[in-house]
């Protein structure tokens, strides 16, 4: 069994990436609920939360019915990232995350997220810090390192392990690859499979159906895998995941019609938490990846964005569901050789698995 900390998360955790303007308490409570075993926050700005800046605060918000579930912070400096780690303590989340992977120029010109790639004891000096300055049990998630060059997360994980993280993740990127390209899984088995490490592993990066989950798991030894993209839309993947992983079949893809209702429920979980026209205005960028497969369905998205009441948009979608009520949308081919790496055609297109 998985652990962090007094955390238990079972055998092979699936984790929900951080991801900025995506992962809010509305997009958690639909993937949650289709089986994300541990969730994060948007990130955080450590600077922002000292100041009390309203959008930082807002981040912080956790439900019960989302844990267990971490909030990430991140900065480039010790003393305001050891006070935000105590504001986040008092919010009484289950675990507190450091975000060293963000490759965002804004970001990194800080030296914060990848940034501290290029100075690596700045990187365990700042953690120690965390670590002293809260109860919660302290995770990380970063690179492979800054450029080709570079690629020191065996160092790091050896380093970040002994000042304290109770686990790591690691996305199979440097950063200068931002998103690009395909994430390298090689260097994320060594670290697991180093004798000295002792705390869990997971591996991030280009997971986009259950047979490179399982790949991850079979080929280097990860305790788990954390999937970003491929849930933006599509929650699904959790629960087809831990299927596959347990029966070998594929689960048959949601209908039209529970791609609507899932949508719904998303949309009416950000109105609650934003209110009407800001819940309304920021679902806009989820439509896209609802649905994908689609044909013809320009028309009816265009409809969608233009809308400005609840009511108006689950019209829309009711309207969607009806018109391709007998439209079965292909689920993506697996892969032949149960590789990682997402064909060429895949690529762009890694964020929706369905």
């Amino acid at each position: 069994m998985v652990k962090i900390g007094n955390i238990t998360l079972g055998n092979f955790p699936l984790l929900l990436a951080p991801m900025e303007d995506v992962s809010d308490p509305p997009f958690r409570a639909v993937c949650k609920e289709k089986g994300a075993d541990l969730m994060y926050t948007e990130f955080i700005s450590s600077e922002g939360l000292i100041r009390d800046a309203i959008k930082s605060r807002r981040k912080l918000d956790i439900f019960d019915y989302e844990r267990p579930v971490g909030i990430q912070i991140f900065g480039g400096d010790e003393e305001p990232m050891a006070m935000a780690a105590q504001i986040v303590e008092a919010t009484n989340p289950d675990l507190l995350d450091i975000n060293y992977g963000c490759p965002v120029k804004k970001v990194v010109c800080k030296g914060a997220g990848s940034g501290i790639l290029k100075d690596i004891p700045k990187m365990v000096k700042l953690t120690a810090a965390v670590v002293k300055a809260t109860k919660l049990p302290v995770t990380v998630k970063t690179r492979l390192g800054w450029d080709d060059d570079t690629k020191n997360i065996e160092e790091v994980a050896e380093r970040l392990q002994d000042v304290g993280i109770q686990a790591l993740t690691i996305h199979g990127r440097t950063r200068t690859q931002m998103y690009k390209g395909h994430a390298d899984w090689t260097l994320i088995g060594k670290v697991k499979n180093n004798p000295r490490i002792h705390i869990p592993i997971f591996g991030n990066g280009d997971i986009c159906t259950p047979e490179q989950a399982i790949a991850a798991r079979e080929k280097y030894g990860v305790d788990g895998v954390m999937i970003g993209r491929a849930a933006i839309g599509y929650p699904w993947i959790f629960n087809e995941i831990k299927h596959f992983m347990q029966t070998g079949e594929h689960l048959p893809p949601p209908s039209v019609l529970e791609r609507v209702e899932v949508c719904k429920k998303h949309l009416q979980h950000s109105v609650q938490w934003k209110g009407d026209v800001v819940g309304i205005l920021e679902m806009r960028r989820h439509y896209t990846n609802y649905l994908k497969g689609l044909p013809h369905i320009k028309e009816f998205r265009q409809q969608l964005v233009t809308c400005s009441t609840l009511a108006a948009v689950e019209d829309v979608l009711d309207a969607i569901a009806l018109h391709y009520k007998d439209h079965i949308i292909e689920r993506t081919s697996p892969l032949t050789d149960q590789s990682l790496l997402p064909a060429k055609n895949e690529v762009a297109d890694c964020n929706v698995y369905g």
